[in-house]
């Protein structure tokens, strides 16, 4: 059924119902739409549609709802139960926009919201209730949502309610609703579960489904990088600033990092802006809402947070950290690149991650008919060229008007262009300023004037030092991390009241570097393995052969063996007996002129923790 031969005219829905697709802005169907509408208007069968997020099925369940419900009711007619609060809201918001007079009236119950504000709102009467499916059992519960005499069980997003484990809520609600309801049933895949729930619940049943819809593929690019993590935010940074308006999701496995990567985006002036869930309801809605208006041009969000975020027109989405699994990095990529627009995922792979990389990049090649190629993060040069480009054009469009060629073009012409056709007029500017101007030039070159102007104006976003280092992902040596980096054993521990953040304070203390530097923290009982820049560990190793009162230290001789993700858990599980026996380990410059360290641990401590803490502040002088 080819849809641009169809009209909304041609699938059955009334003047009221069409006027409501022309406010909306609606031009033709979506195939989903095509197949649905009709069935749900015209048939009395259980429908199973298989579609995509971002194809219009809301409109396509939503439209026939309104027409169908027109008319008060002194019970509720319909239910739609959907995976995420987020979601709920969302399909209550488009609902409320399809209808044209008072009814049908749609109220959304969700957890984390106000028990009694929706009871008031269900009391007052509604015909269609939006709701997740823990939020519709509490309300079934308490007795203030009667689901025996409705019509309509419309079930959103199935892959996703089996996903996130509610198959058990799910069936607990359709055990409370009328028998005789006209099931209706949205999911983008169709696994084995949703067919058992179909068998159960919906006796006989018809599935639709989008033609062809699974050949598109997900995504126009999808890159992945090799950076370190204590660089990544350094990459994050270059992206954004290299991409022409970025807007996108940058995702992260914890509530902690969340906070983190939003902080220092934040610290370095982006509109920015964390989701997780430690979050308050009343605040997500707030983010979302900034977000979707493109006040904050980046969201840091957890999986859980996200699940639902239905937001078009990203450029965007940035795995922080590398997914868990291949179902979960297509979940997160599909957020951009929907119903065939453009979009791009960037991936940060840590060095020790290829072997996951490489098992992630098969889930994707299968799952997404797509393919994770390497990229390489941009240098500062390239990064600054853009920006540059970008502030220049900006500058001209906002000081210039076009003028008419002689083929009555609009078209603004560079102020460098050497053509007979005359340059864009310069706009004029306040007298005030003009005078500033002049004032500015008087016995000075225009163009150096103009010069320190824009570098007073621009010049702290053009400044290098804004970009740090970010070292070349090759393969380390023992005792050295990728990227140039040093592993030390230290002999600080938990039994001396270490933390990891009072450790990597301890280090930028003493060494005179950000805290951020001190990477791969692995704290025992009686030591600890950090990473730190090759030239911060040679200074720390230096200053412990000067200054005794330093806790013990040495070069991790183990540090380049085995994978990433075993050595980050080495020092919970090796023994201090192991390091005792373990030979020095040289260090320091040329062979034959180098000094050496005798790693021996003393079975008793050298000092205590407030003691080094006292040390690396300045506080204590020795």
């Amino acid at each position: 059924m080819e849809t641009d031969e169809i009209s909304f005219e041609d699938l059955g829905l009334d003047e009221t119902t069409l006027a409501a697709v022309t406010r909306k802005g609606f031009e033709s169907p979506s195939p989903i739409q095509v197949l649905a509408i009709p069935r749900l208007l015209n048939g009395d069968a259980n429908v199973i549609a298989k579609a995509r997020t971002g194809t219009g099925k809301t409109a396509a369940f939503g439209l026939p709802l309104v027409q169908t419900l027109r008319t008060e009711s002194d019970h509720v007619r319909a239910i739609i139960l959907e995976p995420t609060r987020e979601l709920a809201v969302q399909t209550c918001n488009e609902m409320q926009s399809f209808t044209t007079g008072r009814f049908p009236r749609t109220v959304v119950v969700y957890g984390g919201a106000s028990m009694g504000e929706q009871i008031r709102d269900l009391r007052r009467g509604t015909e269609i209730v939006v709701g997740t499916p823990g939020r519709i059992q509490d309300h079934i519960k308490r007795g203030t949502l009667n689901i025996e005499k409705i019509d309509y069980f419309i079930l959103d997003e199935g892959d996703e309610m089996l996903d996130m484990g509610f198959i058990d809520d799910i069936e607990a609600i359709f055990a409370k609703a009328n028998p005789a309801s006209r099931i209706l049933l949205f999911s983008a895949t169709m696994p084995e579960p949703i067919l058992r729930i179909a068998r159960k619940f919906m006796s006989d049943y018809e599935i639709v489904e989008e033609e062809e819809a699974t050949e598109e593929p997900l995504l126009i690019e999808q890159k992945y990088w090799f950076v370190r993590e204590n660089e990544k935010i350094e990459a994050l940074v270059r992206l954004i600033d290299i991409s022409p308006d970025f807007y996108g999701l940058v995702f992260t496995q914890t509530k902690s990092d969340a906070d983190l990567v939003s902080r220092q985006l934040d610290e370095r002036g982006y509109e920015v802006a964390a989701l997780h869930g430690d979050i308050p309801q009343s605040q997500r809605e707030k983010i979302l809402a900034r977000f979707r208006s493109r006040k904050t041009r980046i969201l840091v969000a957890t999986d859980v947070a996200a699940r639902g975020i239905d937001i078009t027109g990203l450029s965007h989405v940035v795995n922080y950290s590398l997914p868990f699994d291949g179902s979960t990095y297509v979940h997160r990529i599909g957020r951009t690149g929907r119903a065939g627009a453009a979009g791009c995922s960037v991936t940060f792979v840590r060095p020790e991650e290829r072997r996951k990389l490489a098992y992630l990049q098969s889930a994707v090649r299968k799952a997404s008919k797509g393919e994770m190629t390497a990229g390489e993060i941009p240098s500062v040069d390239a990064v600054l060229e853009v920006k540059r480009n970008r502030m220049f054009n900006d500058v001209k469009k906002s000081i210039c008007v076009p003028v008419k060629t002689e083929s009555e073009s609009d078209e603004v012409i560079p102020l460098e262009a050497d053509s007979e056709v005359s340059v864009p007029q310069v706009i004029s500017a306040d007298p005030v300023f003009e005078k500033m101007a002049s004032d500015l030039c008087m016995n000075q070159s225009p163009e150096k004037v103009l010069a320190a102007v824009l570098s007073v104006t621009y010049g702290k976003k053009l400044d290098r030092a804004r970009y740090g280092s970010v070292a070349s992902a090759g393969m380390s040596m023992p005792g050295q991390d990728t990227g140039n980096q040093m592993r030390l054993f230290v002999q600080l521990g938990r039994r001396d009241g270490y933390n990891a953040r009072e450790l990597a304070d301890y280090f930028s203390g003493l060494l005179h570097i950000p805290g951020r530097m001190v990477d791969r923290i692995d704290i025992s009982a009686n030591f600890s393995l950090v990473s730190l820049p090759v030239s911060a560990g040679n200074k720390a190793l230096d200053m412990l052969k000067h200054d005794k009162t330093l806790p013990h230290m040495h070069i991790d001789s183990r540090a380049g063996e085995g994978s990433g993700s075993d050595r980050r858990h080495e020092g919970r599980n090796r023994s201090d007996s192991e390091y005792r026996s373990r030979p020095a380990r040289s260090f320091g410059g040329r062979s034959g002129g180098h000094s050496r360290i005798n790693v021996h641990v003393p079975t008793e401590r050298r000092g205590n923790a407030a003691l080094y803490k006292r040390r690396a502040s300045g506080a204590e002088t020795f």
